[in-house]
């Protein structure tokens, strides 16, 4: 399923939806296969500087997924590794993560599909800290006059090569969006705006029940 996520006892229903589309294998060692000049590494500097420096971030998403679809909703990011993205009716799906495990929910067929942060692209930008250059595999960057775009990749052996797209406001490096292609080269495209870096969030935002039927409380 493009979610990344092992299928629960039932069909979830949730293809499509998920914001950030594919397992990364954990322990991959980031690699150097392209060289940068003087003026993309200081981009990349500039870029995970900007990242390290969000701790908090509140706004608007519109997603399209690799059928076409769009969804929208309302994201919440609290760092170390807690987001949640809150998609609006007639989406039942909301995707949490408590900063060790991402939670993909569907409120009508109460089931809840759970995969480790550290294999998600989520872990990127939830880190506390980030030195792309280092900690990633980054395949290149490049700049215009409105956007900064920054593309890296990771390879499993089983399954193939997923890459992730970040595109940032070349002025004042807000999060414009990002992309998701999966092995199979299905894209998942996730826009924000209305961003709020004031807002403090509700912590009970981000808790997941291990234990509860999911779609019971909690909301």
């Amino acid at each position: 399923p493009p979610i990344g996520v092992p299928p629960a006892s039932s069909d979830t229903g949730q293809h499509g939806f998920f914001p950030f589309s594919l397992p990364f294998e954990k322990g991959t060692s980031p690699g150097q296969a392209t060289a940068f000049d003087d003026k993309q590494r200081a981009l990349l500097d500039r870029i995970s500087l900007y990242l390290s420096s969000v701790q908090t971030l509140v706004g608007n998403f519109v997603q399209i997924g690799p059928d076409g679809g769009r969804t929208e909703g309302t994201f919440y990011i609290q760092k170390p590794g807690k987001v949640r993205f809150a998609y609006n009716p007639p989406s039942p799906i909301d995707v949490v993560s408590d900063g060790s495990s991402v939670a993909v929910r569907n409120r009508d067929l109460n089931t809840q599909d759970i995969v480790s942060l550290s294999q998600t692209p989520l872990r990127y930008l939830l880190a506390d800290h980030i030195d792309i250059l280092h900690d990633t595999d980054v395949v290149s960057v490049s700049s215009d006059e409105k956007y900064i775009t920054v593309v890296v990749q990771e390879k499993q052996v089983m399954i193939g090569t997923s890459r992730l797209m970040m595109m940032f406001d070349a002025k004042d490096l807000t999060l414009k969006q990002w992309t998701v292609t999966d092995p199979q080269g299905l894209d998942t495209t996730v826009a924000v705006y209305n961003l709020d870096l004031n807002k403090k969030p509700d912590p009970n935002m981000f808790v997941i029940n291990y234990q509860r039927n999911p779609g019971i409380g909690n909301e």
